[in-house]
């Protein structure tokens, strides 16, 4: 647990003391996709110092949040431990939370293969999924490449670039990347702007905020209805 303290006996002080310093809830971000080795945490924030990682895991091991064991063909890696996993719902809607106010995104700012995942969890509907037939996508933004796979059995991400991430199979599954997807598309940040619906995909393509690289265009009109996160709505639908 971080040495602060706020002096206050509450669920959220406590909470806040564990999981409040800066940098803390970003890695239980990358570690709710899957175990890390810290090589791997420091490449998905490459603005974080080191020894502020190293204080941080410290810290979310010590809270019980965060464990260090060994995995076969990884090393050591951090991986949340089940207490650290109830925060799931916790990140996911703070992030449709947080959401509203993303506006455009700066120059120094990136996209990773982590956040990535995340943030498709965050706006997946699962009742879109469990009425649409089933769709096999191929995401491209920037260096970060994705297979998703979404059904009514809900949604399965494989990270294609950067490979060698391990994928938590409790958490959401390992989509296949066997076998061609039927959509490949390219996009942009500005890709918010097509999940908050202020863009239809006609208009997302027209405005090159996304491309089709290969495959089934008319696809996207479900990729928009399954990854959607209405203005105003913090809980999932």
């Amino acid at each position: 647990m971080a040495s602060r303290s706020y002096g206050q006996y509450c669920g959220v002080t406590t909470a806040v003391e564990l999981i409040g310093e800066r940098w803390a809830l970003l890695i239980v971000r990358d570690l709710l996709v899957g175990p890390r080795r810290y090589t791997d945490l420091k490449q998905g924030l490459p603005k974080i110092p080191t020894n502020i990682l190293s204080t941080r895991l410290k810290e979310l091991q010590e809270g019980g949040v965060v464990r260090r064991v060994p995995l076969l063909h990884c090393g050591l890696v951090y991986e949340l431990t089940p207490y650290g996993r109830e925060l799931e719902p916790i990140v996911l809607a703070l992030g449709r939370w947080g959401f509203a106010q993303m506006g455009d995104p700066q120059p120094d700012d990136v996209v990773t293969a982590d956040s990535l995942t995340v943030a498709l969890r965050t706006a997946f509907r699962m009742d879109a999924a469990t009425a649409l037939p089933p769709a096999d996508y191929e995401l491209h933004v920037g260096d970060v490449v994705l297979r998703v796979q979404v059904s009514a059995d809900g949604l399965r991400i494989a990270q294609v670039q950067p490979a060698g991430r391990p994928v938590d199979p409790k958490l959401g599954g390992q989509a296949s990347t066997a076998g061609d997807p039927e959509l490949v598309f390219a996009a942009g940040p500005g890709i918010r702007r097509l999940i908050s619906g202020e863009l239809t995909p006609a208009e997302a393509i027209d405005q090159e905020v996304l491309a089709v690289v290969a495959g089934d265009a008319t696809l996207l009109e479900r990729f928009a209805q399954t990854f959607r996160i209405e203005p105003g709505v913090v809980l999932a639908a």
